[in-house]
């Protein structure tokens, strides 16, 4: 026990010490995470307006389509070849950066980063319905985990960097430095502690900043001056707010249950990922409004005109759209079509709200942005990174009132409807498989969790907690105040406690500590 105690002293100077060492280190990672995302965009911009042309001149010239379609071919079978060397950039990579955080997975950082830096720019290229935030996200969590590696740091100093590359890679995406932070500590981390907080602010706006260089200060969504709704049709929003919740249902239950169409059918790999890409060469040539993530799609309703019916056509084929391409685990994220279906079905309530409640027309837009907020919260369970993302999206902070109402009615009407977390679902299904395990090295890591109130740790005695085997609470952070631990020392709801343990177990050591101290 004496040379556990030693060890633990040792590893939390260290991390006491480490205080600025993080502050350069994620300054680093904000640097290189900014290039990398910068680059990965530029690219994928210029690849979708060629792809976007050549639809265009095969719905001109029909001797172009048979050319069309054999290029996409070609283009699955790569992709197909890249999943299956490295099937760790399937799908979004939000899941299994939550997998390495927690210590239930590991990856090649190095050949996750290249693969899925060249299998998301050809989905995004050639217009498949997925968005760039996912391969973003997990390119960041990549650079992050490799400066860890090559400067030889800590384990739970790498998952600082690995959160903050994470952070600084949804920042570059979308140009929006506060979302990154708080979507990589409420959905990434799950964890607020300062010292998390600080790497991942620092990184994400450095990641933003570089960002800014190339794309400009305008932000990713610009939708101009919003008036505000009056507080006398607010009743309009409870309903938007459940029609977006049950929106939310269908999109998580259509992911996952194509997802499994996909998986327990008898087809290779390579039929697998060809199949989305003969899908978006149809809706190319039929209606490229439809193509990608959808920022386009979401620009153009901003003008109006678009009739109802058209509408539900739109909701419809995006649905199916992107099913089939996240189902089907080519690389790409859900964040961006996401968006795209919430503004749409925002559209039809605004309409109908519009012509039938009594609420001026000026307001449609609103309804748009609030149902994005609002599908976010319902799909992600992430609310306050869906007030937040929207907020610094579409440039406005007005309407954080109306937002939260629909982000709150949303997440409560999917709640109802027992839609659990997307990347949660997603993450599990990834770790049935039994691939990419994380083994550890027999060495010791430190864990932190946070004490909830009303939680099983609130206001007991260490001495009268029964902890997990290999467990040793060697710190506990109350304010700005480090207490070194005994057995009758109280734990209070808002401490942090920092515990020791093996890496081999520190996976099922987080998730029974992080239990005992939640409510």
């Amino acid at each position: 026990m004496r040379s556990s105690r030693e060890r633990a002293y040792n590893m939390l100077e260290r991390a006491q010490n480490s205080k600025y060492r993080l502050v350069r280190d994620s300054f680093l990672v904000g640097i290189l995470v900014g290039l990398i995302i910068v680059l990965h965009r530029f690219i994928a911009s210029k690849l979708s307006h060629v792809f976007i042309e050549v639809y265009s001149r095969g719905k001109e010239n029909l001797v172009y389509i048979p050319i069309i379609f054999i290029v996409l071919i070609i283009l699955g079978y790569i992709v197909s070849k890249q999943i299956k060397r490295e099937p760790m950039i399937s799908g979004s990579g939000i899941p299994q950066v939550e997998g390495i955080l927690t210590r239930r997975l590991e990856v090649n950082w190095f050949r996750v980063l290249i693969h899925k830096f060249i299998g998301g720019l050809i989905c995004l290229g050639a217009g498949l319905s997925v968005g760039r935030e996912g391969p973003s996200v997990q390119m960041g969590a990549c650079i992050g985990e490799g400066v860890s590696k090559n400067l030889k740091k800590l384990e739970n100093e790498e998952k600082y960097l690995i959160t903050s590359g994470a952070s600084a890679g949804l920042s570059a995406a979308f140009n929006a430095p506060l979302s990154g932070v708080m979507f990589a500590l409420e959905e990434a981390h799950k964890n607020f502690s300062p010292l998390v907080l600080l790497s991942a602010m620092i990184a994400s706006l450095t990641a933003d900043f570089v960002s800014k260089q190339f794309f400009g200060l305008i932000p990713s969504l610009h939708f101009g001056a919003l008036t505000p709704i009056p507080l006398k049709y607010y009743w309009v929003l409870i309903i938007l707010g459940i029609v977006i919740g049950i929106s939310g249902f269908i999109f998580n239950n259509g992911i996952l249950k194509t997802q499994s169409i996909f998986k327990n059918s008898k087809l290779s790999t390579e039929v697998k990922t060809i199949i989305p890409f003969i899908m978006t060469g149809i809706v190319g040539l039929i209606s490229p409004i439809l193509l990608g993530g959808g920022h386009e799609l979401i620009m153009s309703l901003k003008s109006g005109g678009v009739a109802i019916n058209i509408l539900f056509v739109f909701i419809v084929v995006k649905f199916l759209f992107t099913f089939i391409c996240f189902g089907s685990g080519v690389p790409g994220g859900i964040f961006f079509p996401l968006l795209t279906l919430g503004a749409l079905v925002g559209n039809v309530v605004g309409i109908i709200a519009i012509s039938y409640l009594g609420v001026p027309d000026s307001y449609i837009i609103n309804f748009i942005v609030l149902a994005m907020a609002g599908h976010f919260a319902a799909t992600v369970k992430a609310p306050i990174t869906a007030i937040i993302l929207i907020s610094e999206m579409t440039g406005s902070l007005e309407h954080l009132l109306s937002l939260s109402i629909v982000v709150v009615v949303a997440q409560i009407t999917s709640d109802i409807l027992k839609v659990h977390p997307i990347y949660e679902s997603l993450l599990e299904r990834l770790l049935s498989k039994g691939e990419n395990k994380y083994k550890g090295n027999g060495k010791k890591t430190l864990l932190e969790a946070a004490v909830h109130m009303n939680s099983e740790l609130d206001g007991k005695c260490i001495k009268d907690i029964l902890w997990p085997t290999n467990c040793l609470v060697v710190a506990i952070t109350r304010g700005n105040t480090e207490i070194l631990p005994k057995g009758c020392t109280k734990i209070i709801a808002g401490d942090y406690l920092t515990v020791m343990t093996d890496q081999n177990s520190s996976s099922e050591v987080l998730e029974k500590v992080t239990k005992l101290a939640e409510c």
